[in-house]
């Protein structure tokens, strides 16, 4: 009997494919049969998410976009909802909106944007996400928070399916993940980042441990609505390889071992084979059926993403 979540994947693009502009790499990662191309945002990574995700969606056909994840603490919800949802209108419904309370600290100490505490990060994004939604729905939305403010405002245009795209929300903590099964569409199960870096604290809150709590929170926020989230694996690291030198050498950089490694669900290393089986057990264990390989790694994994999608 399949699995009532089927697997789908993502590529998480930080620069184009060698050889290829951004367009044609948009257009290979559809033939590759990837389901959604999404593009970070952070200052010094990629492109500009909103103009990389139209253009990649006029030059493709069946592929979602989005961005994984944009901050809040960037922008204004009343024009991002605007923006997005004329790029959802124009591609026909293939827009996923990511959205976090950020972490990346060189992101505000480079730009000067105040990096405020995780809590007020949190309930920001929480206003935001409610503003974006009320704003694509049908008629005049209000809303009075803490943070934004919006008085009788028709959002236009109107996106292409009704009530707006989807939400992924990412984070690792118990309050934001609790509110994403609440309210999120897509949940990205991830570790927390507490220094603003990806350091060997967030690789010790990767570990299987670690995701038990974190489904857990996750699942106490969603309730009855559990089986409606897809779960969001974003890959830290993914290799295809069988030199186990290879294998201990990247667990060395996490600060753990090669076993660790292989149950954490944000890697994904090891020969095709086992990798494939990872994938299945992942999903029984913690939900996870959604899972973003990053863009330099995107050729080697398309024959697991062309076996397994849809399974």
């Amino acid at each position: 009997m399949p699995h009532p979540r089927r697997l789908r994947f993502a590529v998480d693009l930080q620069q184009p494919f060698p050889g290829r502009d951004w367009l044609d790499t948009a257009r290979e990662v559809e033939q590759l049969g990837y389901s959604t191309i999404f593009v970070p945002d952070h200052f010094d990574e990629g492109p500009g998410p909103i103009a990389a995700m139209a253009a990649f969606a006029a030059v493709t056909s069946t592929v979602n976009v989005g961005a994984l994840v944009l901050d809040c603490d960037y922008r204004h919800p009343v024009p991002l909802a605007r923006e997005l949802a004329t790029i959802d209108a124009l591609s026909g419904g293939r827009l996923e909106v990511g959205l976090g309370a950020g972490w990346k600290r060189r992101d505000y100490d480079t730009s000067g944007i105040a990096m405020e505490a995780p809590g007020v990060r949190v309930s920001r994004l929480q206003e935001h996400a409610a503003v974006l939604r009320g704003l694509w729905g049908e008629g005049p939305f209000s809303f009075a928070g803490d943070h934004y403010t919006v008085t009788d405002l028709d959002g236009t245009p109107a996106p292409h399916r009704p009530g707006g795209p989807p939400i992924l929300v990412g984070g690792g903590g118990p309050r934001l993940l609790r509110w994403a099964g609440a309210t999120a569409d897509i949940v990205g199960v991830n570790a927390s980042i507490h220094s603003g870096e990806i350091d060997a604290a967030a690789a010790a809150d990767a570990l299987a441990d670690r995701i038990d709590e974190k489904v857990g929170w996750l699942a106490e926020g969603a309730g009855d609505r559990l089986a409606d989230v897809e779960i969001n694996a974003w890959l830290a690291v993914a290799e295809i390889t069988d030199d186990p030198a290879t294998i201990d050498g990247i667990a060395a950089l996490f600060g753990t071992d090669a076993e660790a490694l292989s149950r954490s669900p944000l890697s994904l290393v090891g020969p095709a084979g086992a990798v494939a089986e990872r994938l299945h057990e992942r999903r029984e264990r913690w939900g996870y059926s959604y899972h973003v390989i990053p863009g330099d790694r995107a050729h080697d994994f398309a024959p697991i993403v062309a076996e397994l999608t849809g399974t």
